[in-house]
């Protein structure tokens, strides 16, 4: 991808449309993207998917005073974009005003972008990738109780994004970002017949010199796999719960999702009208990195044309701002926190190491994966089916499957007990292993540990 000529082409794309809205009476704001990537995949030693992508799209949305319309295409060709114009157009024309919509102050526009550092190209070819792919794989099936592979992956992508409005913001900017993946089946035979677990592993990085090496990637997803056989439930009963890194964010997902203008000025969150309230213990705090270099989810301007900036979302553990766009703060009377688009690099306090967690936790469930849907943002209820470890007096004593974890969040995020220091920063959500205090756990009442 030549990177250069993809930034003029989005800008000179996005200029062209505001300037046909322009031309009808119209203000509107224009978000495009072209993408370009390679994936392959390897399944038991033999190749099972080489991929090329290459994907663009444009995006319009105008405004005739209140009212509002929408449009895409993925040709760029200028009769196409006019085309996508006209027809926002023609949907503002039969949409009902909202006094809430429209583009973000012109004063609030941001002025200039940082270089965030996003961009990397990795000049890795089909047959390296393979190589690679392989490597990876070989190493997770070397390792004991494995019996199969489910795949392993490689690929790198660029992109530019763009982003323009008729306060006169046109931003482009190029990123990138490459991973390697691989998931096992682990195999164990008794007594009872043969039973089989499946584990994975996953590194993805702006930079493909800091991507962990194939080989630990797949001995990671064989130790995943195998430390899950001979499973059993636990009783039910009240115990400490702790969540392991690579879920813990979920959490926190939760959270912010509740103090989300969307679901706040819906009515439809278990934390409306908490600002200012104490909802974690005090040594807890919760903020965003969205200038991160490198970061995951880093980005200088978010999807209203505002400048991104660091902020805290709970400090000390009081409720100090929502999650808010132009539009939901609008709806709230409130001011956008320039978090149109989500949140960006999320993190929070952290507290002790793992073993200090396990040591204060004492008897309870270490998880390590969750499944089902039991989560309610509006009334806080939170059940999900579970698998992990159990621990005693500290330390783990074997995997555990089949039971149920259940709480309110509310009462979750007010007796979390600690946050681990083995922080996963794989994703936006960057957080250790969060202990809670106490859920319910619901086994089988009939086995004993």
């Amino acid at each position: 991808m030549d990177i250069e000529r993809e930034l003029r082409t989005l800008q000179d794309r996005i200029r062209l449309a505001l300037s046909i809205a322009d031309k009808h009476q119209a203000t509107a704001e224009v978000g495009a993207y072209q993408d370009q990537g390679l994936a392959v995949s390897v399944r038991n030693g033999d190749v099972d998917k080489v991929e090329f992508t290459r994907n663009h799209g444009f995006g319009i949305t105008v405004y005739r005073g209140k009212s509002k319309g929408s449009a895409s295409t993925s040709d760029f060709s200028d009769a196409a974009i006019e085309r996508a114009v006209m027809a926002a157009l023609d949907v503002a024309s039969y949409t009902a005003p909202d006094e809430c919509s429209g583009l973000a102050d012109a004063d609030r526009m941001a002025k200039e972008i940082p270089d965030l550092d996003l961009y990397h190209h990795w000049g890795i070819n089909p047959e390296q990738a393979i190589k690679m792919a392989q490597a990876c794989e070989a190493a997770g099936l070397s390792r004991p109780h494995i019996k199969t592979s489910d795949g392993a992956h490689v690929g790198t992508s660029d992109s530019v994004r763009a982003y323009g409005n008729s306060h006169g913001l046109v931003v482009a900017y190029p990123q990138s970002r490459h991973g390697i993946s691989c998931a096992l089946i682990a195999s164990r035979s008794d007594n009872k017949g043969e039973t089989m677990e499946r584990g994975g592993w996953s590194y993805s990085h702006r930079l493909p010199d800091q991507l962990q090496d194939g080989a630990e990637v797949g001995a990671k997803a064989a130790e995943r796999a195998s430390r899950k056989l001979g499973s059993r439930t636990v009783p039910t009963g009240e115990f400490p719960v702790m969540y392991a890194p690579e879920i813990a964010g979920g959490l926190l997902g939760h959270f912010i999702g509740a103090i989300s203008g969307g679901s706040l000025y819906r009515h439809s969150s278990f934390l409306e009208n908490t600002l200012g309230q104490t909802l974690f213990p005090e040594w807890m705090d919760i903020y965003e990195q969205p200038h991160l270099l490198q970061g995951p989810a880093s980005a200088g301007v978010d999807g209203d044309g505002l400048a991104t900036y660091g902020k805290h979302f709970v400090e000390q553990g009081v409720l100090k701002r929502y999650v808010l766009g132009t539009y939901s703060a609008r709806r709230l009377g409130l001011e956008s926190t320039a978090n149109a688009g989500g949140v960006r690099n999320l993190r929070c306090t952290s507290t002790h190491s793992l073993n200090e967690l396990l040591t204060m936790m004492g008897t309870g469930l270490l998880v390590t994966d969750v499944m089902g849907q039991g989560v309610n943002i509006v009334t806080g209820h939170y059940s999900r089916g579970a698998a992990g470890f159990w621990v005693e007096n500290g330390e783990i004593q074997f995997p555990v499957s089949e039971v149920t974890v259940a709480a309110n969040l509310k009462d979750m995020f007010l007796n979390l007990r600690g946050i681990g220091d083995d922080i996963d920063a794989r994703g936006n959500v960057q957080v250790g292993s969060i202990l809670v205090n106490n859920m319910t756990v619901a086994g089988k009442r009939s086995e004993r540990c």
